[in-house]
C-alpha cells in the first residue's frame, strides 16, 4: 500500500510538532507540505529524519515554501520550471519508486480581476503545460497540494456567497479542469463522501466550529494511479489542536 497526504502547515517552524505527531499516528509514506515559510538552511532535516522521513524542499523566508517528506529518498527533483520566471517557492517534484509526485502551492490570487488574479491564471497555464510533459514521461503521477481552488459548489460551505469570488471563480475552476483533463482524477471524489467536507477554514468568525470551510487541498491521480486508489479522506483532527494551521491533511491510499 502507498499512503500519500498533503497539508498546508502555514509555517513549519510553528507546526513541526504537529507534523511529527501526525506522521507518527497516520504513518503516511509521502507527505507533501505547503507554506513551510522557511529558508532551506533552516529546514528541520534531522528532526524529520528522526521521525523516519527523508526530505526534499524548496523554501524562502516568511512566505510560500514547499516540501515532500517520504519514507524512501526521492530522486529527479524539480524546483523550477523552464519558462516560468517566478522566485516564489511553490513547485516541487520528485520520484519515489515508479511514482512521480508533484507538490503545488498554487497562487492565491487575492481577488477576481486583480493583478494577482491574472498572475494566478498565468502561473496555472505554465504549470499545466509542465504537468502535461510529466505525464508523458511517467505513467504513475500524483499531483497534490493547496490548489487555492474549490473544484465545485459541493466544496464550498455557502456557494451563493462565494459565487465568482476568489477560489471559486469560473476561470479558476476552468484552469483546474485543464489539469484534470490531462488524465487525472480527484481522488476524493472517487468515493462517497460526507456532505460539507472541507480542508480549509478561515481563522476568523469561528469558521471551523461553524463549518464555514472550503475544500481547496487536493490529491489528483493519473489514471493508472486512480485505478489503484482504495480510499481518500480528510483528517480534520489536526485542525482541532491548539495553534493549528488553517488547513488540515488530505489523504489518499493506493494498492
Amino acid at each position: 500500500m502507498l499512503k500519500v497526504a498533503s497539508w498546508n502547515v502555514n509555517s513549519l517552524n510553528v507546526r513541526l510538532p504537529h507534523v511529527q505527531a501526525w506522521c507518527a499516528s497516520a504513518e503516511p509514506d509521502i507527505l507533501a507540505l505547503q507554506e513551510t515559510k522557511m529558508t532551506d538552511e533552516k529546514f528541520p532535516v534531522e528532526a524529520l529524519r528522526e521521525s523516519g522521513y527523508h526530505s526534499v524542499f524548496s523554501g524562502q523566508p516568511t512566505y510560500n515554501g514547499v516540501a515532500i517528506l517520504s519514507r524512501r529518498p526521492g530522486k529527479d527533483v524539480v524546483t523550477d520550471l523552464e519558462g516560468l520566471d517566478d522566485p516564489q517557492r511553490r513547485i516541487l517534484a520528485a520520484t519515489y519508486g515508479d511514482v512521480r509526485v508533484i507538490d503545488l502551492y498554487v497562487v492565491n490570487g487575492k481577488e477576481v480581476g486583480s493583478d494577482k488574479y491574472a498572475y494566478k491564471l498565468d502561473w496555472l497555464r505554465h504549470v499545466t503545460d509542465w504537468i502535461e510533459q510529466e505525464v508523458a514521461r511517467f505513467e504513475n503521477v500524483i499531483v497534490m497540494g493547496d490548489f487555492n481552488i474549490a473544484p465545485d459548489d459541493r466544496d464550498v460551505y455557502d456557494p451563493e456567497a462565494w459565487h465568482e469570488r476568489i477560489l471559486c471563480s469560473t476561470a479558476e475552476r476552468t484552469a483546474l479542469q485543464k489539469v484534470l483533463s490531462l488524465g487525472f482524477q480527484d481522488t476524493f471524489r472517487l468515493f462517497e463522501q460526507p456532505d460539507k467536507s472541507f480542508s480549509w477554514w478561515d481563522y476568523r468568525q469561528a469558521a471551523f466550529r461553524r463549518g464555514m470551510g472550503l475544500r481547496i487541498d487536493l490529491v489528483l491521480a493519473s489514471q493508472a494511479m486512480a485505478e489503484r486508489c482504495t480510499s481518500a479522506y480528510i483528517d480534520v483532527e489536526p485542525r482541532r489542536q491548539e495553534r493549528p494551521s488553517d488547513h488540515t491533511p488530505v489523504v489518499a491510499e493506493f494498492d
